[in-house]
């Protein structure tokens, strides 16, 4: 999993943010509900937010091959 958000263009990794913070936002209500399976996955998704984000920042400093 580590790996797999290299592979995406800069437009697929703006979508994926969208979509982790969704998760991590419905995560934390079921936490606080208490309904929450996985008390990991609040930390999983961070971390995967914080690589996505690393990426994104990479394409906007141009460290990252092609065009915004």
């Amino acid at each position: 999993m580590k790996n797999s958000f290299s592979d995406l263009n800069y437009d697929e990794l703006l979508t994926k943010q969208e979509e982790l913070k969704r998760q991590y936002r419905e995560a934390r209500f079921n936490k606080v509900i208490g309904h929450l399976e996985n008390p990991l996955e609040l930390r999983t998704l961070k971390r995967s937010m914080a690589r996505v984000n690393t990426i994104i920042h990479e394409y906007k400093l141009r460290i990252r091959g092609g065009d915004e």
